[in-house]
């Protein structure tokens, strides 16, 4: 059972759907700009911030690595890139997102390298010790039960790898705390609306950033998850965060 305020936020309020549910189609109807406004919203930032996860992985060569909620790939190819995984496998409940990163994949000629398929985080279709590194970019937020999520992560991780998981934070300077409140609560809705013709979803990040347990609460959540040496480190004056732990 989901016990945290996040597992509860969705994208449509009005909607009988499970979290899931909501979240994949909310993603497939804005897979189209998706890049385009992550770059737009963060002013480039992201990039910087996805270099910085990627680098906890540490420097030796991993042979299997899996990206949960892979969206359009980019940490993928991104990961490929920086430390050339011998094999990377992408999972996520999109489609549509999905859709789009095979395309950016086989522009690079990776398609023998990177391979996204759909899977959820609460049921991840490989056996037990099947990679030797794991990485999460914004997507632990979008997870219906984020103990159970990071359980199965757990589970298909060899001993000695390490989980990297990069998510928002709210910053806790009290000058700049507002000008991000504003940032996020009207601003982010607001382009997002123009761009994807979606105002909910990007209602949604703000509302499920809001409610994420950040911070030592999500290192506990780990911990409890059976990762151990567990940290955290803050981005941006706190609005970005990179937490690792190992199996």
């Amino acid at each position: 059972m989901s016990q945290f305020a996040h597992d509860k936020v969705v994208p449509y309020s009005q909607s009988n759907a499970s979290k899931k549910e909501q979240v994949a189609s909310m993603f497939d109807s804005i897979a189209k700009k998706y890049d385009f406004l992550n770059r737009f919203l963060s002013l480039g930032i992201d990039q910087g911030w996805r270099k910085k996860a990627i680098a906890h992985l540490g420097k030796k060569p991993l042979n299997h690595l899996l990206d949960i909620a892979t969206g359009t790939a980019d940490m993928a190819l991104m990961a490929y890139k920086l430390i050339h995984p011998a094999k990377i496998t992408g999972i996520d409940i999109s489609e549509g997102m999905m859709e789009y990163g095979r395309i950016k994949i086989a522009q690079k000629k990776l398609d023998q390298i990177i391979h996204l398929q759909f899977g959820d985080s609460t049921e991840i279709p490989f056996g037990e010790k099947s990679f030797d590194g794991a990485m999460v970019a914004f997507g632990v937020r979008n997870f219906a039960d984020l103990e159970k999520g990071l359980k199965e992560i757990y589970r298909v991780l060899q001993p000695g790898s390490k989980l990297v998981v990069l998510e928002f934070s709210q910053p806790t300077s009290f000058w700049f705390k507002p000008i991000y409140t504003l940032y996020m609560k009207w601003i982010t809705p607001t382009v997002g609306k123009i761009f994807s013709g979606n105002k909910e979803a990007y209602a949604y990040l703000n509302e499920s950033v809001i409610a994420f347990p950040e911070g030592n609460a999500f290192l506990e959540v780990l911990s409890t998850a059976g990762f151990k040496n567990v940290h955290q480190e803050k981005l941006t004056l706190g609005i970005c965060s990179i937490y690792i732990g190992s199996k």
